[in-house]
């Protein structure tokens, strides 16, 4: 019955956010299989921490659109997010609240799944608030190189709070919807290992992540095989197969490793 419920309560915000366009179709079939797991497989307090990260991550997309217009031709997708970014984000989470399903009573598996969402949830606050950074971003690799906002591996003060407090939100809530006399550990453990876990998101967008050229924009993009313009693009740097979905992902399970080692 659970699994049911949670079912029917993944197809209806798939169906919200569809209409609404934060998802595209794909990224709302993708919805309700990561939703019906976590919902059905974890309960609501897994449910919770989930909105948490899929509300303020498309409320964020779409806030202050002015600031961030001409910034989508660096980004590889738009803001509704297809099946590549809702598996990106939501695959190790999932995976966590299925093994909760066959593993009621190891906390590991809770503290992992926190620290999975803490980490993409930092990842997206911090690239959507640091466009709002009003100096240009450094890359991660060296802190001296100015580079351009929206380039992969750029950091900024703006943005890293951003991802500090999207982190932090995810812990607060670890730490509040169990309640334990180590909540409060559990919260600030899994908050320092989503805050990594978004660093490490951007040293790989600075050194391995797949970055493309644009020749006639004569600019860097995550878009291929055609930029916004039209034009096709060629591999300046990093792994081909290692595109921003992979990355977030990569993302997660840094964090929960980082989060099991402590």
């Amino acid at each position: 019955m659970q699994l049911l419920a949670g079912f029917i309560l993944a197809v209806v915000i798939a169906f919200v956010a569809y209409r609404a366009r934060s998802l595209s179709r794909s990224g709302a079939y993708a919805a309700v299989i990561v939703g019906t797991v976590i919902f059905g497989a974890g309960g609501w307090q897994w449910a919770v921490l989930l909105l948490a990260f899929f509300i303020s991550s498309s409320g964020l997309s779409r806030a202050f659109k002015k600031r961030k217009r001409g910034l989508s031709e660096k980004f590889s997708k738009g803001s509704q997010r297809d099946a590549g970014q809702v598996f990106g984000n939501g695959a190790l989470p999932t995976l966590f609240a299925g093994l909760h399903f066959f593993f009621p009573d190891s906390p590991w598996v809770w503290i992992a799944f926190a620290a999975s969402l803490a980490a993409v949830n930092a990842d997206t606050w911090g690239t959507e608030l640091g466009v709002l950074n009003p100096h240009p971003p450094r890359m991660i690799t060296n802190f001296r190189q100015a580079v351009e906002k929206g380039t992969s591996g750029g950091i900024s003060l703006t943005g890293t709070l951003a991802s500090l407090a999207g982190s932090g939100v995810i812990g607060l809530l670890a730490a509040l919807v169990y309640p334990s006399p180590g909540s409060l550990t559990i919260g600030l453990t899994v908050t320092l290992a989503g805050f990594l876990g978004s660093l490490f998101d951007s040293l790989l967008g600075a050194t391995i992540q797949a970055i493309y050229y644009c020749p006639a924009c004569e600019k860097e993009t995550e878009r291929h095989p055609l930029h916004t313009c039209g034009t096709p693009t060629t591999l300046k740097r990093g792994w081909e197969w290692l595109n921003n979905d992979i990355v977030n992902l990569g993302c997660a399970v840094f964090a929960v490793l980082v989060v099991l080692v402590m």
